[in-house]
Formats: structure tokens, C-alpha cells, sequence
């Protein structure tokens, strides 16, 4: 049986991870009560005890987690933006071409960011299929539901007598300094990072995020750049193509509580809008994680996930 510890247990992507594998019986969970999740002897003796560790921490905590470890057979998951770029490190997007097999044979996979997600499904296909220009400087449009902002931003958005600015739209990273920009340039292959707009709305979860190309920036049309995404995502995995709207509309909840992700091309031949919809805490955290664990230990990668 499969030993599991999650460092990091208490907050909102520890509690996801949790809530999907909490009745699987193939895995058996280390856990820490209250009063020792944060000491650290404990997390070290729970981590180095553990099959599979998944660190759903701060930055800082997450490397100071991975120097805890001296069990050469724990593989470890890390949800922060750590590792990500990090060569010694798996990025931890299978559907990808080549990262699937990667991860199958790493201890150490870093978990893609949210934002980062959808961008890299949407726009690695097409970098590493020569359809754009590897130096070209693209810009990024991605709404995301409060949930991503973690226990804190949740508390914010529900608190009864919230701030009335929260009752719309936010816009931030405002200094196009972005935490997941490193990585949407490195694994998709790009020479420059995006120009990239996040949004934070008043729903609790659900991501859409857009990569607006113009004619004359791919080389294809419509109708290739939807076989494109047909063909590459069409061989397993969590990620497909689809040409669903909700009556010509794109909501960005619509796979709030899925693990799955979803890829639409809209627009006409001239300005073309590449989409891909799925929840934050789901494809773009969570769920990512367990699938990821999953291929690690050999197993049907949906397992434990939700895909309805």
C-alpha cells in the first residue's frame, strides 16, 4: 500500500488532494495533528516515511521540505512555484510530448501554476509544431474564480460584510511580474514571457484563459489549429479539444469541480482566440497532483478524479 503525506494539509489545495483520494484503498495516509503539522521533526520523519509527498506550502517552506528529506525512494509533488524551472526537477504536465514518461521516472515533479496551465496547453502544441515564432512575444488573458487566492482570499470574498470593489473584477499582477511567467516561457519554449493579465472575479472557482493570435503571428488557419489540438490531445490524458459554447458564450466556471481541462478556438481568420477552460483548484492544482501521482505509481492517471 502506497504511503501519502501531504505537508501542507490545512490549506485550501492540501484539503483538495485530500478530498479526492480520502476513500481510496490503495493508499495509506500519514497525517499530523494540530498541534505537530508545523514542527519540524515531524514533517521530516512524516515525509521521509512516505511513498509519495505532496507539498502544498510557500515557496520558502517547499525547499526548506525538500532539504528535510533524505529517503532516497520519497518522491515528492510540489504545488509551489519552487521547482518549477528547476532542471533537476519534472515539470508536471503529462500531456505534454515527452513529460508523460518523465514522470514516471522522477521523485521530484513540480506542479504546473494555474494561469501557467492553460497557457502551456495552449500555446507549447503550437511552438513545438514550428506554428508560431519561438521569439514572437504573446499576451495572455486569464480569468480566475477567488478560490485560487487561497484560505485568506476565500475568507475576503465570503465574508458577510465584504469590501464592495470585491463585487467585480480585479485585475493584478499589475507589475507584469507574474510568479507563473517564468514558467509559461521556459516549458513552452518561448524567448520571452507573455504579456499576461490576470483576473480575480466573484465566483469561487473555474479558469479561462485566452492567448489572442492574429493571422499573420501563426502558421495555419482555423481549421488547423483545431485539428492541431484534436490530434495532440487526443491520445489520453485530462486535456481535450471541444467546440462547446454555451450559446455563444464562454463561461469561466463552466468545469468548476472537474479535473479536467478543455481547449476551444474561437474567433474567425484574422483574429483568432485560443481558450482553455477548467477549474484552478482542479487541472490547475489538485487534481493535477493526483494525476500526477497517479502516473508516477503506474496507474490509470484519472483515478480518484472527477471528469463529469
Amino acid at each position: 500500500m502506497t504511503k501519502i503525506f501531504i505537508d501542507g494539509s490545512a490549506g485550501t489545495t492540501g484539503l483538495r488532494i485530500y478530498e479526492r483520494m480520502a476513500e481510496r484503498a490503495d493508499l495509506e495516509w500519514i497525517r499530523l495533528d494540530e498541534a505537530t503539522r508545523k514542527d519540524p521533526a515531524a514533517r521530516a520523519d512524516a515525509i521521509n516515511r512516505a511513498d509519495v509527498a505532496f507539498l502544498c506550502l510557500p515557496d520558502a517552506a517547499a525547499v526548506e521540505a525538500v532539504a528535510m528529506i533524505d529517503n532516497p525512494n520519497t518522491a515528492v509533488i510540489d504545488t509551489s512555484t519552487a521547482h518549477r524551472t528547476n532542471p533537476a526537477w519534472t515539470y508536471g504536465f503529462p500531456e505534454v510530448k515527452g513529460l508523460r514518461e518523465q514522470i514516471k521516472a522522477s521523485k521530484r515533479i513540480a506542479n504546473p501554476g494555474c494561469h501557467a496551465s492553460g497557457f502551456v496547453a495552449l500555446v507549447a502544441p503550437l511552438v513545438e509544431n514550428g506554428l508560431i515564432d519561438p521569439n514572437a512575444t504573446l499576451s495572455c488573458f486569464s480569468l480566475t474564480g477567488y478560490s485560487g487566492g487561497g484560505k485568506k482570499m476565500i475568507a475576503e470574498y465570503e465574508a458577510e460584510k465584504r469590501d464592495p470593489l470585491l463585487a467585480a473584477p480585479r485585475m493584478y499582477g499589475l507589475t507584469q511580474q507574474h510568479k507563473h511567467l517564468k514558467e509559461m516561457a521556459a516549458i513552452c519554449g518561448l524567448a520571452n514571457a507573455p504579456l499576461f493579465c490576470p483576473i480575480v472575479a466573484p465566483y469561487y472557482s473555474g479558469m479561462e484563459v485566452t492567448v489572442p493570435l492574429s493571422r499573420e503571428m501563426v502558421n495555419t488557419d482555423m481549421a488547423g489549429l483545431k485539428e492541431l489540438y484534436s490530434t495532440y490531445y487526443g491520445n489520453g490524458g485530462l486535456v481535450h479539444y471541444t467546440d462547446e459554447q454555451e450559446s455563444g458564450f464562454l463561461s469561466a466556471s463552466a468545469y468548476s469541480g472537474r479535473d479536467d481541462m478543455h481547449i476551444t478556438v474561437c474567433g474567425n481568420e484574422e483574429r483568432i482566440l485560443l481558450v482553455a477552460r477548467f477549474d484552478n483548484l482542479g487541472k490547475g492544482a489538485s487534481g493535477s497532483a493526483i494525476q500526477n501521482m497517479n502516473i508516477l505509481l503506474g496507474l490509470d492517471e484519472a483515478t480518484g478524479l472527477n471528469l463529469a
